[in-house]
């Protein structure tokens, strides 16, 4: 949540010089969070917003580059899941007349399903624009360290597609789904987030994304290593038990009649029952190699399987 805070803070403080770009990020901001609605029987453009230096930004520009006013209001809802706040944009007079001026309205006076044609056909600076202001609008993100992704909830299927075409106009491969009864567009793969924050005007925030997100793979990597370390070691330990049972049952059967190297080397796995096999080879006298030990550990019990064979056979004989 705090990422998404500093994203949207970020995005709302950058300055584009072009006006085209700044009139097709209010107007994506405008469509995405709510558009022109009819109330009492007249035309108002209302929005609702999640941030605060969001909805000023629509405000200024609304107020300086159409000369409409615009006025901000908090809301404040009570959830299942604790208060939240939201900013309510609403615009009254003159509201048909910024909804053609910004092209959510057509000529013929009709509601354009997805984004103004002058936004999703206009230059890359506009393009970057509409996603900066769908973000603002209705963006979400993920903390870094779980599940990478970054999404924008859509009013319409249309407005998902208008985004998805942006998107790819700018390099980025989005995903466009409907979960439940919204429309959505999604990003999953972390180095498009990393580079779509980039071209959105966030540089900032993707370099904490993608600090934050080498932390959490560096994390999560030693977490593997040391659950692969603790899966080896009860391996280890398993295998011991097994051959220490192994090399008592060898003794039983093969009595004194052991050749002294294979009998010194089950008399160790006997005494250190947890050790491994490289400990094992140190504590020979002489030292010898792991690979050594083992050899010697397996003929050992190859020698008692072949004895005890031997011996069940001349005992069927007899009988």
């Amino acid at each position: 949540m705090a990422l998404l805070n500093d994203v949207k803070s970020e995005l709302a403080s950058f300055n584009s010089d072009l006006p085209a770009a700044k009139m097709a990020q209010a107007a994506t901001m405008m469509r995405f969070g709510g558009g022109l609605r009819p109330v009492n029987h007249k035309a108002v453009i209302h929005g609702q917003f999640d941030s605060l230096e969001a909805v000023e930004w629509l405000r200024s520009t609304i107020d300086h580059y159409f000369q409409r006013e615009a006025k901000v209001s908090k809301v404040t809802r009570q959830t299942p899941n604790g208060i939240i706040q939201r900013y309510d944009l609403l615009v009254e007079h003159g509201a048909t007349a910024l909804a053609l001026q910004t092209g959510l309205l057509d000529r013929r006076m009709r509601l354009v399903p997805g984004l103004p044609a002058e936004v999703i056909g206009g230059n890359i600076a506009q393009v970057k624009a509409a996603w900066r202001g769908a973000f603002l609008a209705r963006g979400v993100i993920s903390d870094p360290g779980k599940a990478s992704y970054l999404e924008i909830i859509c009013p319409t299927h249309e407005t998902a597609i208008a985004l998805q075409g942006a998107a790819r106009r700018l390099g980025i491969t989005a995903q466009a789904r409907k979960v439940r009864s919204s429309e959505r567009i999604t990003l999953r793969d972390a180095d498009a987030i990393e580079r779509m924050l980039n071209l959105m005007g966030a540089p900032r925030s993707a370099r904490e994304w993608t600090g934050k997100r080498s932390d959490g793979e560096a994390r999560g990597k030693a977490n593997r290593l040391a659950n692969f370390d603790d899966a080896n070691m009860r391996r280890s330990a398993k295998a011991a038990a097994e051959a220490t049972q192994k090399v008592h049952h060898a003794f039983e059967i093969l009595g004194d009649d052991i050749p002294p190297n294979l009998k010194a080397a089950g008399d160790l796995r006997l005494k250190h029952t947890d050790a491994s096999l490289e400990e094992l080879g140190r504590l020979a006298d002489p030292p010898i190699t792991k690979d050594a030990i083992a050899g010697r550990i397996r003929r050992l019990l190859q020698l008692a399987t072949k004895t005890e064979k031997a011996r069940k056979a001349a005992e069927e004989a007899k009988g």
